[in-house]
């Protein structure tokens, strides 16, 4: 079969590789049909994920159809629709058994998917403990609404959660791509007033077009806004930008005792400026994700109570799926997210 994956130096391309087959009894093989092209796949290209393996195939964001599954697998069978999950974990391991899925001990657990282990950029993708990291998707509910479910819907239901988010806290999030709008609306989802921060005119203009009942405003607005707060800043800040700037706008646009969520991947070290932020007692938390809520994601899409579908702005079959890379990376004609289909599905 044909695949889409990374081959060091800065390059990635097309590369023939034969259908994957069961290696464990707890794997099931997946016919895709739909993927999408994500932040991190050019973090890897780029040679800024150190354990990325060379020849990897690519993808860890995607939606299919389960075509085989191992004697072990129990809650799947050919022919389920499900969303993939971006960690794939063994469920037993201590952090497992406390919910730090992103942390396993499995040779293959946390993000493996893509990374470290062939992914979803290709027609079939074997996945390893299926029960654990497949999702079922509920009638109703589309490849397209369910196609960010196993990774950057996954992050922004996370990050809100470990926010510790209540009712009418004002929540502070920090970047307009497709990652910060999914925090946003999941951070709304508990009662908070939200505001996004965006540099990006265009992206601001798209925020206000598809998802009108969040506060969007520049960098500068939204610093005064926060200052100007009862408490004197928000009171949960999620950076998921991942720039110098909005990296030091996270703390300084939070209220003393805040807790700020860094979900951003950056490429380059950040310094924490202790002596300036001396005496706000922050709190704070990093990630990656720890996607293993996804059932409960899935049935809030079908409750009509999140929607990500605006965040698809461009589709591909996958024999075009250079082009998808190359717009999604230039930041070019309004796109937001790209997502892949595959022939025959």
């Amino acid at each position: 079969m044909l695949t889409y994956s990374y081959f060091g130096n800065k390059k990635a391309g097309f590369c023939e590789k034969p259908v994957p087959e069961l290696a464990q009894a707890t794997d099931a093989v997946v016919r895709v049909t739909l993927s999408s092209v994500c932040t991190s796949d050019l973090h890897i290209i780029g040679g800024f994920v150190p354990r990325a393996q060379k020849g990897v195939t690519l993808g860890h964001e995607g939606v299919g159809i389960v075509e085989k599954t191992g004697a072990g697998v129990k809650k799947f069978a050919p022919g389920d629709r499900v969303a993939i999950n971006v960690e794939t974990f063994c469920g037993e391991c201590f952090f497992c058994r406390n919910g730090y899925v992103n942390n396993c001990t499995d040779k293959n657990g946390g993000w493996a998917l893509g990374c470290r282990i062939d992914g979803m950029q290709a027609p079939f993708v074997r996945v390893p403990y299926a029960d654990n990291c497949l999702n079922k998707i509920p009638d109703g509910v589309s490849d397209r609404q369910a196609l960010f479910v196993g990774d950057i819907l996954a992050t922004g239901y996370w990050a809100a959660d470990i926010a510790e988010i209540s009712a009418q806290d004002e929540v502070l999030v920090l970047g307009g791509g497709p990652t910060g709008i999914c925090c946003a609306l999941c951070a709304r989802l508990r009662g908070a007033n939200v505001t996004v921060s965006e540099i990006n005119a265009e992206r601001r203009a798209f925020i206000k077009k598809n998802f009108p009942f969040l506060r969007v405003a520049g960098a500068e607005e939204a610093l005064a806004y926060c200052a100007a707060l009862p408490r004197g800043g928000a009171d949960r800040v999620i950076e998921a930008a991942g720039g110098e700037d909005s990296f030091t706008q996270a703390w300084q646009a939070a209220r003393p005792n805040a807790v700020v969520v860094l979900v951003a991947m950056y490429e380059r070290a950040q310094k924490l400026p202790l002596p300036d932020m001396y005496g706000k007692n922050l709190i704070f938390k990093t990630g990656g994700v720890d996607g293993c809520k996804c059932d409960e994601i899935l049935r809030l899409i079908a409750a009509g109570r999140l929607d990500t579908q605006p965040l698809i702005t461009h589709t591909f079959p996958f024999e075009r799926i250079n082009q998808a890379f190359e717009l999604f990376a230039a930041h070019a004609d309004g796109v937001m997210k790209t997502a892949v289909t595959y022939r025959g599905v």
